[in-house]
């Protein structure tokens, strides 16, 4: 299907949809029409399950997943506690009943435009209620929801919509420097699926896209929400991965309030509604922990960031005294610098609950002392691995290489490791690459048969590219990943054995190591140190460190670039591109030795 260059007649969908929601839908609210048109109305391709069926529907029978989808538990919550505060932002708190108004009015809105169940939407929002109102209301009409980060301009973001078939995409008006709405609808071109471009935020929408704040006008009195199955698709987690592409994962309304949900569960001693804190974007695979895990399946409180910075951190932790924190550790460093500097005693929440990199022994022990809490180190990817490692310590176990990954959760997901040529499983002890399947395996990968042909197995089990082992109390060590390496003159090096070494040098806040290109030995390593002191590293400092660590001279690092803070890409994580790119041969001059 190709999209019609001529300008239609001002319709909210194809003539076909139209007709259709006029003949099936109480009368919609008028709303301005996008100057998008298709031939006819595109439906979203529907997107298969790997898993196996029975053993997909033997964890809603046994009690392991709700078997709800993520609106009607919403709902569910809402009746429980009309008045509860669901959403803590910068507007100021939002109750779950208003919240519950403000989303069937957005529902009524989006149905009016043709969206309908099995529908892929893009949503690209800051961490604030619009995100959250979005989120449900996608889920109210059973479409799937295709979040990604603000931040990732219009050339990341065609890839995602294109392979997801995106039929409507809502982004912010304005964005920082950024106009993402604009830039999206520029897309419409090589986008043969979408047909709407929806606007939120302060400012005017731009010609030819439909305002979200209009959306929200709209009459929810008739509204009926779709009743999706539980097993089928609601959102899709987009991974940065080591694609040339980032991953897109499918996930079901189960796997995401169930799965996930009793990973949160775990953390959450008396049961009693979390309030959660992101620092992450709720738009990352770690953030899916939000509206689907911490509002729909808990009933708990959302506390939002519109952008992440140590202050606006921390000033959250006091002004609303989370019981979770959620981040990464390179978000927590930050943190701790400005609690040194001030000597502030923050509030104490239940847990500190770290992922998205790895997290070093120096900073599960200072984070612990400073927040006066248990330190959870989290194992997980967006292709369905997890594990973490609970409250039953205050600073996660650790074994000679650094913070183990925890203890595999069959609520969650079952852990086994397998051999990297045979796939066959491994005895206890034995270094493989690690498998996970359980409640919350994804459905597929999106737009993408070759990786599903790559990394899922023939009875479900998801391939991750990690190496680890499980010791003998059933304890998973992660060791490295499969691709992850530097080679240099035909000698690999784990970036991230270097990086858990690094760490525990006195002088070192921050460390991620990345490969550089090398005329001679093809990479060479380079360590991006974010130093603890004003006293100078130097390579032969960090050389000595990593001798009395035990590794290898051909593992130490050839390149040091200091920095003042690592660069976070929009998900959160350190951003390694951007590192490279300051070590490139034209960029400014790196301690070379």
């Amino acid at each position: 299907m190709t999209a019609d260059t001529t300008t239609a007649a001002p319709t909210t969908a194809s003539a076909t949809a139209t007709a259709r929601a006029s003949a099936t839908d109480p009368a919609p609210a008028t709303a301005p029409a996008p100057r998008i048109t298709t031939t006819a109305a595109h439906r979203t391709a529907p997107l298969r399950d790997l898993l196996p069926a029975r053993l997909r529907r033997s964890w809603a029978v046994d009690g392991t997943c709700p078997d709800l989808d993520l609106y009607s538990l919403f709902r569910a919550r809402q009746i429980a506690d009309l008045h509860r505060t669901a959403v803590l932002d910068a507007k100021g708190k939002l109750c779950y009943t208003a919240l519950d108004r403000k989303v069937r009015c957005l529902a009524t809105g989006l149905r009016a435009l043709g969206i309908r169940e099995g529908d892929v939407v893009g949503v690209q929002l800051p961490d604030n209620r619009n995100a959250v109102i979005a989120d449900l209301a996608l889920a109210a009409l059973g479409a799937v929801a295709l979040p990604f980060p603000a931040g990732r301009g219009a050339r990341e973001a065609e890839p995602l919509l294109r392979r997801a078939e995106a039929v409507a995409v809502i982004a912010s008006t304005a964005h920082r420097e950024a106009h993402p709405a604009a830039e999206l609808l520029a897309l419409a071109p090589v986008l043969p699926a979408l047909r709407h471009v929806v606007a939120a935020g302060p400012g005017t929408a731009p010609e030819g896209t439909v305002a979200f704040s209009q959306l929200l006008r709209s009459d929810p009195a008739g509204f009926v929400a779709a009743r999706p199955d539980p097993d089928s698709a609601a959102r899709i987690l987009v991974s940065s991965g080591s694609e040339a592409e980032p991953k897109m994962i499918a996930y079901s309304h189960n796997a995401l309030a169930g799965g996930r949900g009793n990973f949160l569960a775990s953390l959450i001693p008396d049961g009693t509604p979390p309030r959660c804190l992101f620092l992450v974007p709720l738009a990352s695979a770690f953030g899916s922990n939000g509206t689907a895990v911490t509002l729909a399946r808990h009933g708990g409180t959302l506390v939002l960031l519109d952008a992440f910075t140590p202050e606006a951190a921390l000033a959250a932790v006091r002004e609303h005294e989370p019981t979770h924190i959620l981040g990464v550790p390179t978000m927590v460093r930050m943190m701790l610098d400005r609690l040194d500097a001030t000597g502030e005693k923050p509030p104490a929440p239940t847990a500190l609950v770290l992922g998205g990199a790895p997290l070093d022994e120096t900073t599960a022990a200072d984070a612990a002392a400073a927040f006066d809490c248990a330190v959870v180190n989290l194992y997980g990817s967006a292709d369905g691995v997890n594990c973490h490692t609970g409250l039953e310590n205050r600073t996660p176990p650790t074994d000679g290489t650094g913070v183990v990954a925890g203890r595999p959760d069959p609520r969650v997901a079952e852990i086994r490791i397998t051999d990297t040529e045979t796939h066959e499983p491994l005895p206890e002890g034995g270094i493989g690459e690690i498998v996970a399947r359980g409640p919350m395996t994804p459905l597929c990968y999106v737009g993408a048969p070759e990786l599903d042909a790559r990394y899922r197995t023939a009875d479900g089990w998801v391939r991750t590219g990690d190496l680890g082992f499980l010791d003998p109390t059933g304890v998973l060590h992660v060791v490295g990943r499969l691709k992850d390496i530097v080679i240099r003159g035909g000698a690999n090096i784990s970036p991230a054995e270097v990086e858990r070494a690094l760490a525990s040098h006195p002088g070192v806040r921050d460390v991620v190591c990345v490969g550089v290109p090398d005329g001679l030995m093809g990479e060479r390593l380079a360590a991006c140190v974010v130093p603890r002191t004003d006293a100078p590293l130097t390579l032969a400092s960090l050389g000595a460190h990593l001798t009395d660590r035990g590794l290898d001279t051909r593992k130490h690092p050839e390149r040091l670039l200091t920095v003042a803070a690592l660069p976070l890409t929009p998900a959160g994580k350190p951003d390694r591109a951007a590192l490279r790119a300051r070590l490139a041969p034209d960029a400014a001059p790196a301690q070379a030795g």
